[in-house]
């Protein structure tokens, strides 16, 4: 019974939410997409021509953002273990980006263009365990730092999702190591309960 309050509740306030509302009307697949655009707004994020990585992209909220300000001459590249409907502009592979297989179809994709940011809003399935659902959370952010470290040109940008708790600060720190600059942000679209941050990490050293 509680379990069904909750979920009606959550339902309530996300049919009323603004963002929710906002999406809608302007043709985001989600309210995911105002939070990157504060974020563009406030630190300059995007160009034109840039190329792009979208790391778990489904339903495709970023992904529609970065396509707008790139441009034509711009590349993104989305992946996601989930399915996401095409669009245009945007070229998706559906897999585990760790893996082999997919990286060199990446890479293929890429057409030798070197990456100027990789986005990440990944979140693994919430199993309502906080410890367990933390320590997921944080390694999905640690394997798409890794991947930003690896692949971004030197000078490149790294957005991340994180959650305040366990193992944000080591993570901070690993952040501060690998960039120039790491900013903290929390766009007002992000819910005022959820402990999710967005750290940006500018110039990769």
């Amino acid at each position: 019974m509680k379990q069904a309050k909750t979920s009606n509740a959550w339902m309530k306030e996300h049919v009323n939410d603004f963002f929710v509302k906002q999406a809608k009307k302007d043709g985001y697949r989600s309210r995911a997409a105002y939070k990157l655009l504060e974020i563009h707004e406030r630190d300059k994020l995007f160009k034109p021509g840039m190329t792009v990585v979208d790391l778990g992209a489904s339903p495709g909220s970023w992904a529609q953002v970065v396509a707008n300000k790139i441009g034509l001459k711009g590349k993104i590249v989305a992946l996601d273990l989930l399915e996401m409907t095409p669009m245009t502009g945007v070229e998706f592979i559906q897999g585990d980006f760790r893996e082999d297989g997919i990286l060199n179809e990446l890479n293929i994709r890429l057409e030798n263009r070197t990456l100027d940011l990789v986005i990440s809003d990944m979140s693994p399935n919430v199993s309502g365990i906080k410890l367990s659902d933390q320590a997921r959370s944080m390694h999905l952010a640690d394997l798409a730092l890794e991947f930003s470290i690896e692949r971004l040109n030197p000078g490149g940008s790294f957005l991340v999702k994180v959650f305040q708790g366990y193992e944000f600060d080591q993570y901070l720190l690993s952040m501060r190591a690998g960039f120039d600059r790491v900013i903290i942000r929390k766009p007002k679209a992000s819910r005022d309960r959820s402990k999710e941050l967005y750290l940006l990490g500018l110039g990769k050293k």
